[in-house]
């Protein structure tokens, strides 16, 4: 983004709130917006490509065969190796059952009620079968046919009850997943932001035209992503880059009340992260962290690479006299929509320290 020349001092309010005022016209203007977004891919039933599904899977499957042996161990010692034993061939039946499902959930999920739960648990019946051959080959036991059965309808049964738990989950994040994109849309852009800027465009336009053609250049492109954006996901590198517009309009109306800093790691540009998910952040921070504040403060944004994970901070200054307490919709809708994307892939975490607020956002690469 091009540097510009510094606004006058004659037009940086000395009052929190003083150029432009909150019009009254409600919370949000986007209310009689639909929920749902044009073009967003519904929920599926096969969605199992997730760090958190595959756990619940394998403590789910574990669960059951360690309770089933129970029932013919004579001993703790007996029961920790017959459930060894039985490890041995369900964890790789259950990761091989995951990948299969993983790789064609599209397909499968095009597919009929009755032949989702066909290929669910033939699937499961298969991956049993085949991951109790290769367990007794490798040992070297001779192949009787109970002996791959018996893991064979095992995988079908847990296949199938893992099956009914994702149709359940995938039922259950249709409201929640409505909710989120219609808190998305709510919590996009307020009002007084959209009047406090054409008030500071205005009083631009006579003594720098060119400063008020690039106020307005940015919030175009604040409005129009807020009104057209309809993908899944977007790159960490494009949400910074409508954050930088967004903070540069705040820079103008604020002047040398407002300092921002940027601290960014190309790499982690590359991180998928749910859309609009920055803006939110860095506007509340400017309404409680500057705004209320008469003397001003600073934001700060840094993006980094750790451990294979993109992480993202803002930290804002917090004026010594606390502002008006928000809603806290803002906050709600980001976390919600990252366990919507990453489930337990991504972490979410805000805290309050002695003169500063901070976000922090962990999402995988």
């Amino acid at each position: 983004m091009p540097a510009r020349p510094p606004l006058p001092d004659t037009l940086a309010p000395t009052r929190p709130g003083e150029l432009g005022r909150s019009s009254g016209f409600g919370t949000t203007m986007f209310d009689a917006l639909a929920p749902e977004r044009a073009g967003a891919a519904p929920n599926s039933v096969f969605d199992v490509c997730h760090v958190g599904v595959v756990l619940r899977a394998l403590l789910f499957v574990h669960g059951v065969l360690a309770i089933g042996v129970l029932f013919a161990a004579g001993s703790v010692v007996g029961w920790v190796t017959a459930l060894a034993t039985g490890s041995s061939v369900a964890l790789p039946a259950v990761l091989v059952w995951l990948l299969l499902v993983c790789a064609g959930r599209r397909p499968f999920g095009a597919l009929p009620a009755a032949g989702q739960w066909a290929v669910a648990i033939a699937l499961g019946a298969l991956s049993g079968a085949a991951s109790a051959l290769l367990a007794w080959f490798a040992a070297g036991d001779p192949l009787v046919a109970p002996a791959w059965l018996a893991p064979a309808l095992a995988g079908a049964a847990l296949a199938a009850a893992m099956f009914q738990w994702l149709q359940l989950r995938a039922q259950a994040l249709l409201p929640a997943d409505t909710a989120a994109r219609l808190a998305e849309l709510q919590s996009r852009i307020r009002p007084h932001f959209l009047f406090n800027t054409l008030n500071t465009a205005l009083a631009l336009v006579r003594h720098d035209p060119a400063r008020a053609e690039a106020v307005l250049e940015d919030l175009s492109e604040l409005f129009r992503v807020a009104i057209t954006e309809n993908a899944e996901s977007v790159s960490l590198a494009e949400e910074v880059a409508l954050a930088q517009r967004y903070l540069a309009i705040e820079q103008v109306r604020f002047g040398s009340r407002l300092q921002v800093s940027w601290e960014l790691d190309p790499e982690a540009g590359a991180a998928r992260v749910p859309p609009l998910l920055l803006q939110p952040l860095v506007e509340n921070a400017v309404r409680h962290g500057i705004e209320p504040d008469a003397a001003g403060g600073a934001i700060r944004v840094r993006t980094r690479v750790k451990l294979g994970r993109a992480l993202v901070s803002i930290v804002n200054s917090v004026p010594a006299a606390a502002s008006a307490p928000g809603n806290g919709i803002a906050l709600r809708n980001v976390r919600e929509r990252l366990r919507l994307m990453h489930d337990v892939a991504a972490q979410f975490e805000t805290r309050r320290e002695t003169d500063v607020f901070r976000v922090q956002i962990v999402v995988p690469l």
